[in-house]
């Protein structure tokens, strides 16, 4: 409930206490924004727009309108949307983008169905998806989008990097409110800004769309038929989950090796990525999801999409046993058969995006034994803490420009790992000089647990006694 959004009362009286800055803003006089492309935080005022877009190339006419998936999918969000809808249809307008929606749960589905939302949507000509990922993850039938054409999409996603929404890389993914996809993709251009301009109706009339309207939560309350939960047995110890083990799309997991107590010497550098790094660079969604549960054929994509600081090129890094260059999940597994650990090093926010699991779980599969960056998104770095692997930040960032791609490293101290005690590794450089490099970590002695056990699913069996 929007009136339980709201600090205590001791917050109030003293904010100097709890908050180092306080900004105050006016929701009021905050114009909508559309963001991107390519990106979630380059952020556009809809009134500039469209000269934002001609200065730089991007597409004008809207392909694709796409509202909900788990973000901007709730009820009052698609009241909000099916308000523009509505109006739409009363003023005989009609979508000139293609226009889909996917209700966030079948709990709101259904009940948007029963409240009518849907029929909105269906009567400009949208279309209704099936409440789930989605098109957010690249999992909707897209047609030419195989053709690699430059092209725009908005949505109101969460994520819009490149290739994730179709695969194709030249798709311009704008995110934007719910609201606001709905009125681009009735307009179909990027330059239309509904709070000032109008629209050609089918009669010929100029119609303008009125500012949108929602409900916080439905008046009849929710309601849903089958939520789809099915609930465990009450002893799952006969329970035998059986896996046909020439299945391409499952595979039962094993367990990760236990750290041996040793430091970690003669290690390679798989990558150094350079900018953005995100979990769609580490584990990319779309076609590839289809093995989500098959965690050695998922891991083929492992950092297939991070730029290698040294050839500027993706998937491409040198294979230190060979010499030559390969693509990053074949020389990962040479190293792996060989008995070789690895190391990936990172720029700043490294694991920004979808909290997925697969991006942390994929390296760890195929032997990389720790993560080097100068700054992590918090939820990539927990992920790597619980599969077992060493989320490490460099004390100077600077320090990221010595590494070189021949480069051996050892870990000097890591049998003393503990909480709030740096780490030091030695890069050992082809020329046979060496750089000391400090690494800070934010493990306590729960997570140094995890590391010594070899994740935390490991170390909860051992404490189970399964």
């Amino acid at each position: 409930m929007a009136s339980e959004l709201t600090a205590d009362p001791e917050v109030y009286a003293n904010p100097e206490k709890y908050f180092d800055q306080v900004i105050e803003i006016n929701l009021s006089e905050l114009e909508p924004h559309v963001n991107g492309p390519f990106t979630p935080d380059l952020a556009t005022p809809i009134s500039k727009l469209g000269e934002v877009a001609k200065a730089n190339g991007w597409p004008m006419d809207i392909e694709v309108g796409l509202i909900g998936s788990c973000t901007n999918s709730s009820y009052e969000d698609l009241t909000r949307a099916a308000s523009i809808a509505k109006q739409a249809a009363a003023k005989k307008l009609t979508v000139n983008a293609e226009y889909s929606v996917t209700p966030g749960s079948e709990q709101v589905r259904y009940t948007a169905e029963r409240d009518g939302l849907l029929d909105e949507f269906e009567a400009i000509g949208g279309k209704v998806f099936a409440n789930a990922c989605g098109p957010c993850i690249g999992q909707w039938a897209r047609e030419g989008a195989d053709k690699g054409e430059k092209n725009t999409i908005v949505h109101s996603f969460n994520r819009n990097f490149a290739k994730r929404a179709d695969g194709n890389p030249n798709t311009h993914a704008f995110v934007a409110s719910p609201e606001l996809v709905t009125a681009l993709a009735i307009a179909g251009r990027l330059d239309f800004n509904p709070l000032t301009d109008t629209l050609t109706n089918q009669d010929g009339e100029a119609v303008k769309l009125d500012a949108p309207v929602g409900e916080e939560l439905p008046a009849r309350g929710y309601a849903v038929e089958d939520a789809g939960y099915q609930a465990p047995a009450e002893d799952g110890s006969h329970v035998v989950v059986a896996v046909n083990p020439e299945s391409q799309r499952l595979q039962l997991l094993d367990s990760f090796a236990a750290w041996d107590g040793q430091n970690i010497t003669g290690a390679k550098l798989l990558i150094k990525a350079q900018g953005k790094c995100t979990t769609d660079h580490i584990s990319m969604a779309g076609p590839w999801l289809r093995y989500r549960g098959h965690l050695d054929n998922i891991a083929n994509n492992t950092l297939t999409g991070a730029v290698n600081a040294f050839n500027g090129a993706t998937n491409s890094v040198l294979n230190a046993l060979t010499g030559e260059y390969g693509e990053v999940p074949a020389v990962q597994r040479e190293y792996k058969a060989a008995g070789i650990p690895t190391l990936v090093v990172g720029d700043q926010n490294y694991g920004e995006g979808s909290s997925r699991e697969h991006a942390a779980m994929q390296p760890r599969h195929l032997g990389v034994r720790a993560v080097l960056v100068k700054s992590f998104a918090r939820i990539h770095e927990t992920n790597l803490k619980k599969q077992g692997m060493l989320a490490l930040t460099f004390a100077n960032e600077a320090d990221y420009n010595r590494i070189q791609e021949h480069d051996a490293i050892d870990f000097v101290d890591l049998k003393d790992f503990a909480p709030g005690k740096p780490l030091t590794l030695v890069f050992r450089h082809a020329d046979g000089s060496e750089d000391r490099v400090v690494a800070q970590h934010t493990y306590n002695e729960q997570q140094i647990a995890w590391f010594k056990a070899g994740s935390a699913l490991n170390l909860i069996k051992q404490e189970q006694g399964l």
